[in-house]
């Protein structure tokens, strides 16, 4: 199958503004991304309404594609750029332009939920451990999944599920397997110009998850998983963070040589 990678990045962020052209180690967030994206997937396109943006990562030659400022999610916006780029893809990968440390692993993950026939949507978990402790289990801004047998999405949700019944809050951990939602996501490219097409509904609008849309008019989430921790890059905060991080990792290489 042949995979285009898509990389929505908006300049206007409530909490972050401009946060794809924020500088990382040197590099903007958003060729970080693109760098980690084009290890492993056929071609890779950042998907912009921003000029601002289209420049950098033309500097730093990438290909980018212009989309409408009007779209309500990322996969609207990868609906699109697909539309727009064209070519002979089987699937489009959603890569969040907030996490420039995404690995080729995780990418590797959810191309191989593909191999399954059938498959229409992909997506990855990963899952909470006991060091987790209870406070990160029960973060609304952590979504929380639960998978069937075959690995395919039951449901997702901002509260903590399933209910362990008869356990501390301190057990529970312990007591299941709890799985986290990584936000990236995989579509056949029929499946994403049907998906885009649907009015939002009732459990997205309970839960803002645009994935239960696709759940609750039917549609097949196949779960991918992954031990990779993921850093995002929400806030002024995070992305200091992750400064930090990058150093310490520098570093380690550093003595690895």
């Amino acid at each position: 199958m042949k995979f285009l990678g898509i990389i929505p990045a908006r300049y206007a962020s409530t909490r972050f503004p401009a946060k794809p052209l924020a500088m990382l180690g040197g590099k903007r967030v958003i060729e970080r991304v693109y760098t980690q994206v084009k290890q492993v997937v056929d071609d890779v396109y950042v998907a912009t309404d921003d000029d601002r943006i289209r420049e950098a990562v033309e500097a730093f030659g990438g290909k980018v594609v212009m989309t409408s400022p009007n779209h309500k999610s990322g996969t609207d916006r990868c609906r699109e750029a697909a539309d727009r780029i064209g070519g002979d893809y089987d699937v489009v990968i959603n890569i969040q332009g907030d996490e420039p440390f995404i690995q080729p692993s995780q990418l590797q993950a959810i191309k191989a939920c593909f191999d399954h026939e059938g498959t229409q949507i992909a997506t990855l978990v990963k899952p909470f451990t006991a060091e987790d402790g209870w406070q990160a289990l029960e973060n609304p801004n952590s979504p929380k999944v639960v998978v069937n047998s075959r690995m395919e999405a039951l449901y997702f949700s901002r509260s903590v599920i399933p209910y362990c019944r008869g356990a501390e809050h301190d057990e529970w951990l312990n007591r299941h397997t709890y799985y986290k939602h990584i936000g990236l996501y995989a579509y056949t490219l029929p499946t994403l110009q049907a998906i885009t097409q649907l009015p939002q509904s009732s459990l997205e609008l309970a839960e803002s998850l645009e994935q239960l849309r696709w759940l609750e008019n039917g549609y097949t989430i196949r779960v991918g998983i992954t031990q990779v921790e993921t850093i995002g890059i929400d806030t002024p905060e995070d992305l200091a963070r992750a400064e930090a991080f990058l150093k310490r990792l520098s570093d380690s290489k550093g003595d690895g040589q």
